[in-house]
């Protein structure tokens, strides 16, 4: 279950990832550079992959973009296909407040334009300039105007986004 903490991702997202990984510019991804993502998002704790299992798991050294997105919807299919039978709602809830949690890094219940630029930072998707973004981000999707995500607000942002 790697990517059960997160939602559907689109192809440019993926494909922004994938050039963020992508630290030497040579059009693939290393099994490192894949582990080191994978790590970093929560990948459920319980299964962390050492490099032989993950290598075992893709059966390549590296993966180029295309080999990439089949990697993250193969995993994705497989998440979902383990929800079939009705509870799909529920392990979306889970789902959603599990990844909340991630970014909820004070625990108040609440995300604030801060945290959020200090869990993207960490994930290497956000540079210096990008804190005015997150600021707008929450702006966009804060509905009672207080400055920051309540979970709710935060639902309605990942379910408008995935779609």
């Amino acid at each position: 279950m790697l990517f059960v903490n997160m939602p559907l991702l689109s192809s440019t997202d993926l494909h922004r990832i994938f050039e963020k990984l992508d630290t030497n510019c040579d059009g693939f991804v290393s099994l490192e550079e894949l582990n080191w993502v994978l790590q970093r998002i929560g990948s459920n704790n319980n299964s962390q992959f050492s490099l032989d299992e993950l290598e075992s798991l893709v059966e390549k050294k590296s993966l180029d973009f295309n080999e990439f997105l089949f990697f993250y919807n193969s995993i994705s299919k497989q998440n979902n296909g383990e929800n079939k039978g009705g509870g799909d709602d529920d392990e979306l809830e889970r789902d959603l407040v599990k990844t909340f949690k991630v970014f909820d890094l004070d625990g108040d219940g609440f995300i604030t334009s801060q945290e959020l630029e200090c869990v993207l930072k960490r994930l290497g998707f956000l540079d210096e300039r990008s804190g005015k973004d997150c600021r707008s981000m929450i702006r966009f999707y804060d509905t009672n105007l207080d400055g920051r995500l309540d979970f709710q607000e935060f639902k309605n942002m990942m379910l408008l986004t995935s779609t």
